[in-house]
């Protein structure tokens, strides 16, 4: 390639790289933005094509692996507690024989009815009170209290 579209090329990257950074939350395309800064140096001093792409993938290698572990602990990624959440720990009435080899039973917790299984895969009768230890999908994991 020529040395003035590669140049073009490495910067136009940049670009895509930092305005796809600016419309994250995290911290994702900031070492492609980096490493597009060192080709287009390898550029302007006349590199091969060849070496600028290994400037481009090293650089950006090397600043993920260094950077990412600094910045990762500015980066607060916050866990949106549910209203599912709730329901762990909490105790639910089995409705409907819990037995996980047929796969079958319900257990009602606040005033809904939800299919559940047993944590430990032992049958559980109807009118069991149980403890929510997990949900999986749509499914309570319970326990016998």
């Amino acid at each position: 390639m020529e040395e003035k579209t590669l140049l073009i090329l490495w910067i136009a990257l940049a670009v895509i790289f930092a305005v796809a950074e600016a419309a994250t939350a995290q911290i994702v395309t900031l070492w492609f933005v980096i490493g597009a800064i060192g080709a287009i140096i390898a550029n302007v001093l006349h590199a091969s094509a060849l070496v600028q792409g290994i400037v481009f993938v090293g650089v950006s290698l090397l600043t993920l692996l260094v950077a990412r572990p600094y910045f990762k602990r500015f980066v607060k990624t916050k866990i949106q507690p549910t209203n599912l959440d709730m329901c762990i720990g909490q105790t639910a009435l089995v409705t409907e024989d819990i037995d996980n080899t047929r796969e079958v039973g319900a257990a009602k917790i606040r005033g809904n009815i939800w299919t559940a299984r047993s944590q430990d895969g032992s049958p559980i009768p109807a009118g069991t009170p149980v403890t929510v230890v997990a949900i999986e999908g749509v499914k309570l994991i319970v326990k016998t209290n």
